[in-house]
């Protein structure tokens, strides 16, 4: 079952596109990974999901409802966490928590207990005493505590301690398994690559890439390190090498297609050491974006 489905979406600020027809279906239960440098249109595509703005062509619908002219039917379908929360500095944590429960609808309380627990959350102090990250597990628990089918999510561990980050990628996992659908757009692609099924790679509103891990790093260049007793062989013409850089007795390459041939060479000449490796996510970011300027958002 689809439950995001964005067709055909574009947004124009005068003569800057934001979004140029942009096409993405997302279904039920998957921790959806989208990623893009700063101004690639990702929050733009966020806040064209809540209906904050309006497209200038194109259609979003959440669980089967367009989000901008069924939006409130929409709504009870979301829950939303930016990457930086202004909360209300005179209630507590716990009011907050019970004010946030009332708008969305819904809520699980004993799952909300469980949360703060979990995020070392201290309810009982006011918002204003907080720091960013403790505002951040605000948000954090009160979208996951409305068992909402989607929660969207725009740098949600912002300001979070790596042991924090934990707990929430340990939240989401939970979410996944309870059939929620997990839109989730952040910087750190650690925790892209530990949670998503899929991800999509923006670049100048238009989506570059979509697909699994698995898939992107199909794209790229396999990551080959040999050590050798002696001279390491000569591989510069060997049909799919590059970036090849020998130091010593220590050879490192890239390789796209097949490795017999180099493989062949590399065996030969008995290396002591051979290391291969497929290449990071952040390595596949980079080596798609290190060329793109910096535009609007």
């Amino acid at each position: 079952m689809v439950t995001i489905e964005i067709q055909k979406l574009t947004k124009k600020y005068g003569s800057f596109k934001a979004l140029d027809n942009l096409s993405l279906s997302i279904n039920q239960g998957e921790i959806f990974g989208y990623l893009g440098p700063n101004g690639s249109g990702k929050t733009t595509t966020i806040r064209l999901m809540l209906g904050m703005i309006k497209p200038t062509a194109g259609t979003i619908k959440i669980n089967g409802y367009d989000a901008q002219t069924q939006k409130q039917l929409a709504h009870r379908h979301i829950a939303y966490v930016p990457g930086e929360s202004n909360l209300w500095p005179f209630l507590t944590g716990e009011e907050t928590l019970h004010l946030l429960a009332k708008v969305h609808g819904q809520c699980d309380t004993k799952y909300r207990q469980q949360l703060i627990k979990q995020f070392d959350l201290l309810p009982g102090k006011k918002v204003r005493t907080y720091s960013k990250g403790n505002k951040q597990k605000i948000a954090l628990i009160a979208a996951l505590a409305s068992r909402a089918d989607v929660l969207i999510m725009d740098e949600p561990t912002a300001g979070l301690d790596p042991l924090m980050e934990q707990v929430f990628r340990q939240a989401i996992r939970e979410a996944h398994l309870n059939g929620q659908t997990v839109f989730l757009s952040s910087h750190i692609l650690d925790e892209v690559e530990a949670l998503c099924d899929r991800v999509a790679l923006l670049r100048s509103g238009r989506i570059e890439r979509t697909g699994s891990l698995e898939e992107l790093r199909g794209l790229s260049a396999l990551k080959i390190e040999a050590g050798f007793k002696t001279t390491p062989p000569d591989i510069s013409k060997i049909e799919g090498v590059s970036h090849i850089n020998v130091s010593g007795n220590h050879l490192s390459c890239e390789v796209r297609g097949s490795m017999e041939e180099l493989l062949a060479v590399l065996s030969k000449a008995k290396p002591i050491s051979l290391l291969s490796r497929e290449p990071s996510l952040e390595e596949l970011f980079v080596s798609m974006y290190e060329t793109l300027e910096p535009e609007l958002a």
